[in-house]
């Protein structure tokens, strides 16, 4: 019992140790033993551990790579959306962002915190109660990969935070990379195991954290800055400043080189600085994040669909290059946007040969004059994609060929649509090839149809063979037929067919999402469900009818009338209505006659012991409410469970009524 018991706090003191050193090694950057001494620590470790296996715990230094290979990646869902940033590529954009916020802060001081923009993969980390026990990828930012054994594999990403009295939950995002030299070092390998190359570190830190192996991911020295508080839990801070310097006492990595600034003037400072610093830093960055400091502001400044308006990133000009468009062509992508794109004589650029940039829209052809046979300007926008800047007019000798934008798909001929405001133009044709793949993966996602089984392999496998031409051919599939495609055994094809049968009685707003209307999403589906209960009456409603629905505007609206205008998207829908998938619901006799929560802004927080955050989040829409996940003086309640943390307080402060969820049941039963 005295072995145990000495081995008990042996290993407990060496787990502090080695917690503190990776503290002073990647947080501070000061360590204070060498590499052979820390190595002695870590291998005494693993002696104790081996020897007393019962004292072996998840968050142990000795366990970042553990576990089998996996078969694939599961999805998760964030607590937060992770939002991407708006661009400003010039000083009179970073300043137009800054006469944005002030308009909308009226006259309030403004500070700024300023940060390198590494160029890697974004991540988000959860911790509970200190502990590390999830990690993804940004993903489409709802919904990520869960990519937790390969983050434990990174030696900057702590197991366990340091302190006492640690939130419950922690959510904070950062971003993985790949240090140039380590970076050199894989390529260098790889090309003596004739192993394909990476084309730059950050694809080499992508293509490392998705490995279903996390000994490959161990193999390769990966880092993580840590740089935004997501969803927490009992955490107090006023400030993104103050979210950094708490991340460094807890052991989370933050850049070095990250200032505050008081005035436009001194970011834009920063921004040069950074500039000239950038070929020197041994890791790739692409720009600068500016960020508003106060987290009162940011919750005031709120965000669009997809960005902060509190935060912008600022990108350096990227190398540039001269030759020659040969032709144009105009590609159309999984989502049916029609690009024109320029075919170009091959040119170095950035270290690799260009053969093609893109021209992004119409707009873009038309102002910048590109023609056929013109010399151009052309740059990697990001240091990634190719795009042309500009035509050197000087050099046309009146050969160059005006391009001419179809109003016809150039792969299926269905009539193209560009809604008001947009500079997209799209192909609205549900069959067309060119989207088809992409289409029949939204359309069999568990958000929409849920079709167990349906991945996009299988998807590829069933347009290649000509089986699948638009979603309604899944319901009309001849099993015969499918035991001609690669494993595909009689048992797969019994669950293949139970699992596009099942789907055939999704509710009405998952059949509406499944279509994948252009910008209608999940909660406008559910909308338009609640509204017209039939795909019938919603084909048919007019723009007026459509607008008066929550959340539909005048985009949207144009949008479904588009879609349903389309002929090939009228027989798909036919077609699945004859194969027996809702098409219809009636109202249900529980539904509340009145929705108390109509057009109020709701914020839930803490443990509910009933619902899930998202039955929750489900109940709150049904009873008219949208909700959203900070608390603001624009928050009209806040549904609080157990352990609500700093969102009651903040609620409480503002005067904001509190509801329990026998409160949201009450209305629900009224």
């Amino acid at each position: 019992m005295k072995r145990l018991d000495e081995a008990r706090r042996e290993i407990e003191y060496l787990r502090e140790q080695i917690l503190y050193h990776d503290y002073r090694y990647y947080v501070l950057d000061s360590p204070e033993i060498s590499d052979a001494e820390y190595d002695q620590l870590m291998r005494r470790l693993r002696e104790l551990e081996a020897e007393f296996p019962e004292f072996v715990t998840p968050d142990s230094p000795t366990q970042r790579v553990g576990g089998a290979p996996l078969s694939s990646f599961q999805q998760v869902e964030h607590p937060l959306p992770l939002l991407s940033l708006d661009n400003a590529f010039t000083e009179e954009e970073l300043r137009a962002f800054h006469q944005r916020v002030q308009r909308r802060l009226a006259g309030q001081p403004i500070v700024y915190v300023v940060e390198p923009k590494i160029d890697g993969l974004a991540v988000s980390l959860i911790y509970e109660n200190g502990v590390f026990v999830r990690g993804a990828t940004r993903g489409d930012g709802e919904r990520g990969e869960d990519i937790t054994e390969n983050l434990r594999t990174i030696p900057s990403v702590p197991l366990r935070l340091r302190g006492e009295n640690l939130p419950p939950v922690l959510e904070v995002r950062g971003e993985a990379y790949m240090d140039r030299q380590d970076f050199d070092e894989l390529n260098r390998a790889r090309a003596e195991q004739g192993e394909p190359l990476f084309a730059n570190p950050r694809n080499a830190a992508a293509g490392s954290l998705r490995q279903l192996d996390p000994r490959v991911t161990a193999s390769r020295r990966l880092n993580v800055f840590f740089y935004a508080l997501g969803y927490h839990e009992g955490l107090e801070l006023e400030t993104h400043w103050q979210v950094l310097e708490y991340f460094k006492t807890v052991g989370l990595r933050v850049n070095s080189l990250i200032e505050r600034c008081s005035s436009i003037d001194e970011v834009w400072d920063f921004c040069q600085r950074m500039q000239g610093l950038r070929s020197s830093l041994t890791y790739d960055i692409d720009g600068v994040v500016v960020k508003v400091d106060s987290l009162a502001a940011q919750a005031a400044l709120g965000a669009t669909g997809r960005s902060p308006r509190w935060a912008i990133a600022f990108k350096y000009p990227a190398e540039e290059a001269t030759t020659v468009v040969e032709d144009i062509i105009v590609q159309v992508g999984r989502t049916g946007a029609l690009t024109p794109l320029a075919i170009l004589r091959p040119v170095e650029v950035a270290g690799s040969t260009v053969s093609r940039a893109t021209l992004h829209n119409a707009d873009v052809l038309r102002a910048k004059d590109v023609r056929i046979g013109d010399t151009v300007i052309i740059r990697k926008a990001g240091d990634v994609i190719p795009e042309i800047v500009k035509p050197v007019e000087s050099k046309r000798t009146g050969k160059e060929r005006v391009f001419t934008f179809p109003d016809r798909c150039p792969v299926c001929g269905a009539e193209v649509q560009r809604l008001p405001g947009e500079a997209v133009t799209r192909c609205i044709g549900k069959a067309c090839p060119a989207q088809l793949v992409e289409g029949l993966v939204h359309f069999a996602s568990r958000g929409a149809m849920d079709i167990e089984g349906l991945g996009p392999a299988l998807i590829s496998q069933l347009v290649e063979a000509g089986l699948v031409k638009d979603p309604s051919d899944l319901y009309f599939l001849d099993p015969g037929k499918l035991q001609a495609l690669p494993r595909m055994g009689k048992k797969s094809i019994e669950n293949l067919m139970a699992a596009i049968e099942a789907s055939k009685s999704r509710p009405l707003a998952r059949v509406i999402f499944a279509l994948g209307i252009r910008l209608v999403g999940e909660a406008a589906a559910r909308e338009l469900a609640l509204r017209f209960r039939s795909m019938e009456r919603l084909k048919n409603a007019s723009r007026e009818e459509l607008q008066a629905v929550p959340m539909i505007g005048d985009k949207i609206a144009e949008s479904i009338i588009s879609f349903m205008d389309e002929p090939q998207n009228q027989r798909m829908i036919q077609r699945l209505a004859e194969a027996g998938v809702t098409m219809a619901e009636e109202e249900p006799e529980d539904a509340p006659t009145v929705r108390p929560l109509e057009g109020k802004t709701v914020v839930l927080t803490g443990t509910l012991a009933r619902y899930s955050r998202q039955e929750a989040a489900e109940l709150v829409r049904s009873l008219g409410g949208r909700v959203t996940s900070s608390v603001s003086r624009n928050t009209d309640y806040v549904v609080a469970g157990a352990n609500p943390g700093s969102k009651l307080t903040k609620a409480q402060e503002l005067g904001i009524p509190v509801l329990s969820e026998e409160d949201l049941q009450a209305w629900l039963e009224e």
